[in-house]
């Protein structure tokens, strides 16, 4: 097997279904192929609609939500692939993506992980790869030039990149243990890439590989308040795990104190959150506060056992 799809849905179907229409689009025919879905405890029929539409597809059906990383990690030891092609259900690959994604592989035996460009819906290339955080790049947002130094918009090698729509080489990924369950969502790529660099491996972006990112994240702040604590809750546990705790709270403060002063110029700059930039300050500083993604998936596999019971 050359290729295994491995896509992680969480309550998407929407999504999914543009992914795994994409998938088949895009796969190239020359290479010998799979599609995995790891569907995460979702409750919106997303498992059904795979079993009932899509039977070629090899179905992980979780009965409790775990987290992004202990997902990928499931995918890549059960594929068949030598490269393993991990997918959010809301990434939506472009003609040509896999193959370049491959080819990219295949001319380079010590690049571990090529990522696809990701736009947004209206084509527009996102921010997909940057240089490893540290205590200098978090110096770069504190001087607010995070876009100039830490953000990497070239092709070619690369400190890491989002993970979703990033092919794997999956000798590499058992090589160094695969995702770090660890990190339930957010550092968890950033963890994992910056292990295989560790090891020798490369980290590549493939600009020529393109995949629209659908994911609309909500404006509302009580929504985005867990996505946010999640957030710097793991950026402080990548700090810790690889630099130290000095480190670490060096990149509390300075992290804090560049979002303060967003939340200070949002005041009077419009179209800007203050609310939201004050929420980011306080948690940067205070990462172990509040509750994040994780608690939600507790709380939601307590439901689902409590209707079992």
């Amino acid at each position: 097997m050359d290729l295994s799809y491995c896509v992680v849905n969480t309550n998407g179907r929407h999504h999914l279904e543009r992914c795994l229409a994409a998938i088949a689009r895009t796969d190239p025919p020359e290479l010998r192929s799979e599609v995995l879905v790891l569907d995460n405890a979702s409750d919106d029929g997303s498992a059904d609609y795979v079993r009932q539409q899509h039977p070629d597809v090899r179905l992980i059906a979780l009965d409790r939500r775990t987290g992004k990383a202990e997902n990928d990690s499931t995918l890549l030891k059960q594929a068949r692939g030598r490269y393993a092609l991990l997918l959010n259900e809301d990434a939506e690959l472009q003609d040509g993506a896999p193959a370049r994604l491959v080819e990219a592989l295949e001319g380079d035996d010590r690049a571990a992980v090529a990522a696809a460009q990701l736009l947004d819906p209206s084509g527009r290339p996102q921010p997909t790869a940057w240089r490893l955080p540290g205590v200098a790049t978090a110096l770069a947002q504190a001087a607010f030039l995070h876009k100039r130094l830490v953000t990497q918009t070239t092709g070619g090698e690369v400190g890491w990149a989002q993970s979703s729509a990033m092919l794997v080489r999956r000798e590499a990924a058992e090589q160094v243990g695969y995702l770090d369950p660890q990190f339930f969502v957010y550092s968890d790529e950033t963890d994992f890439q910056k292990r295989l660099r560790d090891a020798g491996w490369r980290i590549v972006l493939v600009r020529g590989a393109r995949a629209i990112h659908h994911e609309q994240l909500s404006t509302d702040l009580a929504a985005a308040s867990r996505r946010i604590v999640e957030f710097h809750r793991n950026r402080d546990a990548y700090m810790r795990k690889h630099h130290g705790r000095a480190a670490a709270l060096a990149v509390r403060v300075l992290t804090a104190w560049s979002y303060a002063v967003r939340a200070l110029a949002a005041l009077v700059l419009p179209g800007h959150d203050a609310a939201r930039y004050g929420l980011h300050a306080r948690q940067a500083l205070l990462p172990h506060r509040g509750e994040g993604i994780r608690e939600a998936a507790v709380e939601h596999n307590r439901r689902l056992d409590s209707r079992r019971s």
